[in-house]
């Protein structure tokens, strides 16, 4: 059962708490994989909402293998974002307060999908080269990423 599906058709469009788990993934010459998101035309961490029965850590992995094609492996905690600063309403006038768990990783095996639903483009970038139309919501891990904060940041 699709878990957002199943909760707004008891709410409709109120505010709910949502989790959404992801992962910054790192190739060998340390540059972070981004997805080129098909619903906002703008680069991010490949991630998404938890479902019904999953771990967070199960979320990242099956979001990353579903929106770029590669199994992570090892997952080191980067960060637990929530709070009013994590809430936001979508188009569709949906309501959510995220508590974001975000992952970083450096394991990882198979092919990289270029593209599929839910992919304009998946690519590594160089850090000191990240693309200028980043996802607004995702700035905020690389200016965490950059900081000097230390690791896992709790917002």
């Amino acid at each position: 059962m699709d878990y957002i599906k199943h909760i707004r058709s008891l709410v409709g469009k109120e505010k709910v708490i949502m989790v959404v788990s992801g992962a910054l993934v790192f190739d060998q010459q340390n540059r972070v994989l981004l997805q080129k998101r098909r619903d906002n035309q703008r680069w991010g961490i490949p991630g998404g909402f938890m479902e019904f029965n999953e771990t967070v850590q199960e979320t990242a992995r099956r979001e990353v293998f579903e929106e770029t094609g590669l199994i992570i492996g090892k997952l080191d905690l980067f960060g637990i974002y929530s709070g009013s600063n994590h809430e936001k309403t979508f188009d569709n006038g949906d309501q959510v307060s995220m508590v974001q768990i975000m992952f970083s990783c450096r394991e990882y095996k198979g092919n990289l999908i270029k593209q599929n639903d839910e992919s304009l483009e998946n690519r590594f970038f160089e850090l000191n080269r990240l693309p200028a139309d980043l996802f607004l919501e995702h700035q905020l891990f690389f200016d965490d990423l950059f900081s000097n904060k230390e690791k896992p940041i709790i917002e």
